[in-house]
């Protein structure tokens, strides 16, 4: 019996590191919270009973040593240095020229590994005899604080490595805490009444220097490594790491020529507001050892290796203001008005708070200083109140009226975060509906901005936003009106009627994001407009049948209804209009390569994010599924594919890789 249940413990070990890594690192969890305590309570129960047949580094081992009194001092073996940082490819092109020229060598010829530059704090190990024995912070970079218990928490240092790893190791790497588990922490210290974690960076840096590790293993951090000290190839030495238990950068290349590595960096800035956890930029090294070890370094970084930084995305500035937003289903959005302050590239000035509620938590007083944040095309948010801020400053107030209407305000249900104004003609929800309609990702009028969508609505000419297609019926008393208004001239008016006129016959899906459905975002709209290839269809069709459709539940099929219902006409008045959706083309897909075939993707490819591939199976003729089963012809798989692998080779369904899809593709 015991072969097969020590393989059965280890099997369940595997399986809770790989469902801690597809949640946190990936934030691609593939089972629930109930299935994932179910595994690690049977885990526990077997550990228990055989004490004997425990893996040392089992995620149920990690729970904590006794509280410490403090953190011993540890100089390093060989000094941690930090990274020297460039910001455009302009300075990165100037550090190539260093390398190539301190190396004698052309710098098209050198090779690169690239990899993500996770923001969290910097951590030595130390393995001696296979065994952890020592972990240490970056300090100064020549002395730096022994936190082995801490480290000991988390699960993705391994504890004890396999008989293949040298005797002697040290391993360098990135302590960090993935967004999720961060909200977590902080939706958790919000009932607690305690303040919040700014960002996952400050959560990790003061977990780590915590002095009971009991609660450093109750947060979760997690472990990437990014060198290993004495290594002769940097990307081989990460490979290796990986087979030994570690898990390692799911964004790495290795061989890169100075234009691969811009690519990688163009990747890399796609993909940074997708990942489970913040990067703050790429690390560029010369793979070779024995060329870093030719460059050497300098009294405070390597030559050999660079931080290629991304705009900050994270800032500090003061809450002078908070005024009230009326959305386009009347939702009041409180709005910090803030002191100019430069986040990710761009000047911010004011930074959404989301709702009374979120204002409640936030205890925000006018004149405190906050934490405000912007990732890619989302609009800054402020995070937290910068800890230690004074605070006999006036509340923010929760108006008791719509701020642009007068009129009442309340919530739909009980159960509703929101306060919204209930006055069905407020001029500020017509202003938003119109705004939305001429949106980039809807019917992209261009010319439809917020001062020029201010004085239609107070013009009363238009109760509706697709009204503003009568304009095209009168053109030259249009062109009268609109460049009669402030900031409009002749010039201007003709562009809007023709950017009206072009969005006539814009395709099906975007209309029906266009008219502002509650409830319907644009991949909503794209999967009805393929189901109903008209306006009319959709307006006829039941709620049963439209739950049918991928994506649409029971509360989206309500809301489709109610909104036909409240305007039975529309199909009929749009196209008095002139207006005529382009339907989506039928594909036929029958002679596409993967005609046929239903198609799941899992682990982490070399090049292509997850969506990339999705998107490229779905291009070529396949059908993709979340899951395996039966029904499954074809599994897409990367590194650390784990269950779904598992369960593909159990069934057997045949297993591709990256490069077999890009061949499909004629990549």
């Amino acid at each position: 019996m015991e072969p097969g249940l020590r393989e059965r413990m280890k099997r369940l070990a595997d399986e809770l590191r790989l469902h801690r890594y597809n949640y946190y690192v990936l934030d691609q969890p593939t089972v629930s919270d109930a299935e994932y305590d179910a595994l690690e309570r049977e885990l526990r129960g077997l550990e228990a009973q055989h004490p004997e047949l425990a893996d040392p580094n089992s995620p149920t081992q990690r729970v904590g040593a006794p509280p410490v009194e403090s953190f011993p001092k540890v100089r390093h073996r060989t000094p941690m240095y930090s990274l020297d940082n460039v910001y455009s490819e302009e300075e990165l092109d100037e550090w190539f020229g260093r390398v190539a020229r301190g190396l004698r060598t052309d710098a098209p010829l050198l090779r690169f590994a690239v990899e993500l530059k996770v923001d969290g704090l910097s951590l030595a190990l130390i393995y001696d005899d296979r065994r952890l024995v020592q972990a240490v912070t970056r300090g100064d970079g020549l002395v730096g604080e022994g936190v082995t218990e801490n480290a000991a928490t988390l699960g993705e240092i391994p504890l004890v490595l396999p008989p293949e790893a040298p005797a002697s190791l040290e391993v360098r790497g990135e302590v960090f805490l993935s967004r999720r588990r961060w909200e977590e922490l902080n939706r958790e210290r919000d009932r607690a009444g305690a303040s919040r974690f700014a960002n996952p960076r400050n959560a990790a840096s003061g977990t780590m220097k915590l002095l009971d590790s009991a609660e450093v293993a109750v947060r979760r951090l997690q472990f990437i490594p990014w060198q290993v000290m004495g290594a002769q190839d940097h990307f081989d030495s990460l490979n290796r790491l990986a087979d030994w238990g570690f898990t390692v950068n799911p964004l790495r290349a290795a061989g890169c020529d100075p234009g691969m590595v811009r690519h990688w960096i163009s990747k890399g800035r796609e993909r940074r507001d997708q990942l489970a956890f913040d990067i703050d930029g790429l690390v560029i090294k010369v793979q070779d050892l024995a060329l870093q070890e030719q460059l050497g370094y300098t009294d405070r970084v390597p030559r050999w290796a660079i931080a290629y930084k991304f705009p900050a995305t994270q800032a500090t500035t003061t809450v002078r203001e908070v005024t009230w937003q009326v959305g386009r289903t009347g939702k009041l959005t409180p709005v910090a008005e803030l002191d100019a302050v430069e986040v990710a590239g761009s000047t911010v000035r004011r930074a959404t708070l989301h709702n009374a509620d979120e204002l409640a938590r936030l205890g925000l007083r006018l004149g405190q200083r906050v934490f405000i944040e912007k990732g890619g095309d989302v609009i800054p948010k402020v995070v937290s109140v910068v800890p230690g801020e004074r605070e006999d400053g006036p509340l923010p107030e929760v108006p008791e009226a719509c701020p642009v209407c007068g009129g009442r305000v309340g919530k739909d249900d009980d159960a509703e975060v929101a306060v919204r104004c209930l006055n069905a003609e407020c001029p500020a929800k017509l202003a938003a509906r119109i705004f939305h309609l001429g949106s980039r990702p809807a019917l992209e009028v261009e010319g439809l901005g917020d001062a020029l969508v201010d004085q239609l609505v107070a013009s009363g000419r238009f109760p509706q936003p697709w009204d503003l297609f009568e304009l095209l019926g009168r053109p030259q008393e249009s062109l009268a009106f609109l460049a009669g208004l402030e900031r409009m001239a002749e010039k201007s008016a003709q562009n809007l009627l023709q950017a009206l006129d072009a969005a006539r016959t814009r395709p099906l899906a975007r209309w029906i994001h266009a008219l502002g459905i509650p409830m319907v975002g644009a991949r909503t709209a794209e999967l009805l407009a393929e189901a109903y290839p008209s306006l009319e269809g959709l307006w006829a069709a039941p709620e049963e049948r439209l739950q049918g459709v991928e994506e649409v539940g029971p509360k989206v099929a309500a809301s489709i209804r109610a909104f036909a219902q409240a305007h039975p006409e529309l199909p009929r008045r749009l196209a008095d209009l002139g207006v005529r959706p382009t339907p989506p083309e039928p594909r036929d897909t029958s002679r596409l390569p993967l005609a046929g075939q239903v198609a799941v993707v899992t682990g982490t490819l070399p090049t292509l994010g997850r969506e990339e591939a999705e998107a490229l199976l779905k291009r070529l003729g396949a059908k993709v599924t979340g899951s395996v089963s039966a029904k499954t012809t074809l599994l897409l798989a990367g590194e650390k594919a784990g269950s779904k692998l598992a369960k593909a080779q159990e069934l057997g369904i045949p297993v591709r890789d990256e490069a077999w899809l890009r061949e499909q593709a004629g990549a």
